[in-house]
């Protein structure tokens, strides 16, 4: 079985086309993505139609793309899978659109899926079936702590973010600190230089009458900034790689500190670790430590996979299949707002 999977909920056109097999694991045939992070750059963030035009320019092109590398052609593919939300909505609608249209030409079944639930999927591209488990989703847009004790199944949310995302405060925090957009890569980078311990930045929502499985960045953000302001007015030369080091530590200490608890307390034995932010090395190093000591197996896709990617849509999409999910509605529509308990629209 072949599927091909349509990733445009933010600003990756993203196009992936697995294989599936009965009683065997889901292969990676191809995985194009085309980016707009540059054009948004200037902007200091994702301008929604900026992104939603960079679609339409990249999605045919990107399509073509992944069947040749896949070695398939359009007659070869049995269904077609898209990323229905959360997302941008614009950004979606390219997307749900250009699935529905390859599907009607095609014959084949439509699978509008949940974005996030796609970021828990494709660690079996990687690393085969995947039991049930405690995920840790973190990107741009979302810091999450998902139970799931099936990937096609239901998704129970156990924690999220209730301000900025993890993501969000690397972008704000670089800028604040005078590096490029998008924020995450280049924290990453120049905190290796830094001091971990230079400066000691609140970890919010971690005292014990707060929600233990919520996550809350906006107060940390605000901190750096009063920090770094404070250096300023003083005439002081900010110590960018300490100040990096420090607010990514902060992050890091927070997000695998919860995840693990919540491992622990769920009776989980395995921690999967997906989105964007999963890249970052701090916190593959710190999951890492923490889970060993906690007696918890860490999951981690490779950072070609934590990214927005059509690779984990078509990934997701051969599960349904696999489980005999019913295929989505000709009139599949894009909600920027899918909750993750919807895993297929």
């Amino acid at each position: 079985m072949i599927v091909l999977g349509i990733e445009t909920s933010c600003d990756e056109t993203g196009v992936g086309v697995v294989r599936a097999e009965p009683g065997a694991a889901v292969t990676l045939l191809a995985n194009e993505v085309a980016s707009s992070v540059d054009e948004h750059a200037r902007f200091g963030g994702v301008v929604p139609e900026v992104a939603s035009r960079a679609h339409l320019q990249a999605m045919v092109p990107a399509v073509h793309r992944a069947l040749a590398t896949a070695g398939v052609t359009g007659r070869d593919v049995d269904a077609v899978a898209v990323t229905a939300g959360p997302g941008l909505t614009g950004a979606l609608l390219v997307g749900v659109a250009a699935a529905k249209a390859y599907a009607a030409a095609w014959d084949v079944p439509l699978y509008g899926v949940n974005h996030l639930a796609a970021h828990v999927a494709v660690d079996t591209l990687q690393h085969g079936p995947l039991p049930p488990c405690l995920a840790l989703l973190v990107s741009g847009g979302h810091s999450s702590l998902l139970d799931v004790p099936d990937i096609a199944g239901p998704v129970t949310p156990l924690g999220a973010t209730i301000d900025d995302a993890a993501g969000e405060a690397f972008d704000k925090v670089a800028r604040l600190l005078g590096l490029p957009f998008p924020g995450g890569p280049h924290i990453d980078r120049v905190a290796r230089d830094g001091d971990r311990a230079a400066v000691a930045f609140p970890r919010g929502l971690t005292g014990p009458r707060d929600a233990p499985f919520d996550f809350s960045f906006s107060g940390l953000k605000t901190a750096v900034a009063r920090h770094v302001e404070a250096l300023e007015r003083a005439g002081t030369t900010v110590p960018v790689a300490d100040v990096a080091a420090s607010f990514q530590e902060a992050v890091v200490d927070v997000l695998t500190a919860k995840a693990v608890r919540a491992a622990r307390e769920r009776g989980m034995d395995t921690l999967l670790l997906g989105g964007g932010v999963a890249a970052n090395s701090r916190l593959r190093e710190m999951a890492q430590e923490r889970c060993a000591a906690a007696g918890v197996r860490l999951r981690v896709p490779r950072p070609g996979l934590c990214t927005d990617n059509g690779a984990m849509v078509a990934a997701l999409g051969a599960h349904l299949v696999a489980a005999g999910a019913a295929p989505s509605s000709p009139e599949l529509p894009a909600d920027s707002s899918l909750p993750i308990t919807e895993v297929l629209v």
